[in-house]
């Protein structure tokens, strides 16, 4: 869940930790907390990772997505999401971000089946969501909260499904090209044909290798802009034809273009959300592997 968008003015009473150290399968862990009262209100859209947010206060998130409008104690976003808004009051939050070559022996699903929209955390664990948030709650530092959340994180390795080296190999160099890779060649590199790898991609990671492609490129462009580069130069840094070209793929995962995602985007939680996340593409291609 990457935020393109707050609607919030600044507010230094956001108490914000992260990244921590890996847990498990290499995924990486921040969490926040709204000590101030300024209320979480946040746009996002998909970034290259599954997603999952555990708000362990007592007041839960409110999700308007794609299949409408849920209050939510936590809730798993997979690749293919479409843009939403979560909102919540006095939100305290610890935020999972995982390769989805690992999400399978994480979470105990396919990242195709997660949808386009959330799936909130007791549909996917049941009584141990429940438990995990009231953990949680008992906690009184950051330490501990990584620490309760890395353990649970342990007890649900089950390493049972792994992709084919060749569709490892495809993420690897989705990500290490910052999207900007040609399926055809990426499967004759692979002896593959590209239905094949398109059907095997597809299945084990969520989204086929073009549309993964697309996904990685938008989020490096999402960097640029809020970096305060032009779009023109953005698109031709990260492959895209041309500036319209660019503001297809920004409305595409952003629902809104590039000149609204940078107005709007202000130095609150989103933007130490982001930051905190800034490195994550680099990180993940370094630790897929393991």
């Amino acid at each position: 869940m990457g935020t393109v968008d707050s609607g919030r003015e600044p507010d230094v009473g956001w108490d914000f930790a992260g990244p921590a150290d890996a847990v498990p399968l290499g995924a990486a862990i921040i969490g926040y907390r709204d000590a101030g009262g300024a209320g979480l209100d946040l746009r996002v859209a998909g970034t290259a990772a599954i997603t999952v947010v555990i708000e362990f206060g007592d007041r839960g998130l409110i999700v308007d997505d794609a299949v409408g409008r849920r209050t939510l104690g936590g809730f798993v976003v997979g690749l293919p999401v479409e843009a939403m808004r979560v909102r919540g009051e006095r939100a305290e939050c610890i935020e999972v971000r995982l390769s989805p070559i690992q999400a399978y022996s994480l979470l105990g699903v396919s990242p195709t089946d997660l949808g386009r929209g959330v799936v909130a955390l007791e549909d996917l664990w049941g009584s141990r969501a429940r438990r995990l948030r009231e953990q949680l709650a008992s906690t009184r530092t950051w330490d501990e909260r990584f620490a309760v959340t890395k353990s649970f994180l342990a007890q649900c390795e089950r390493p049972m499904r792994t992709p084919d080296p060749e569709v490892l190999a495809s993420w690897n160099r989705i990500l290490t090209s910052c999207g900007q890779v040609k399926i055809g060649e990426l499967a004759e590199s692979l002896g593959w044909s590209p239905k094949r790898l398109w059907a095997r991609f597809e299945s084990q990671i969520g989204l086929t290798p073009k549309r993964a492609a697309m996904l990685v490129r938008f989020r490096y462009a999402v960097d640029g802009l809020l970096a305060g580069r032009p779009a023109a130069d953005v698109a031709v840094d990260c492959g895209y034809t041309d500036q319209a070209h660019l503001c297809r793929d920004v409305s595409i995962f952003a629902n809104r273009t590039p000149g609204a995602l940078r107005a709007h985007y202000l130095p609150t939680i989103a933007q130490q959300r982001h930051r905190a996340w800034g490195s994550f593409f680099q990180y993940r291609a370094g630790a897929v592997g393991r």
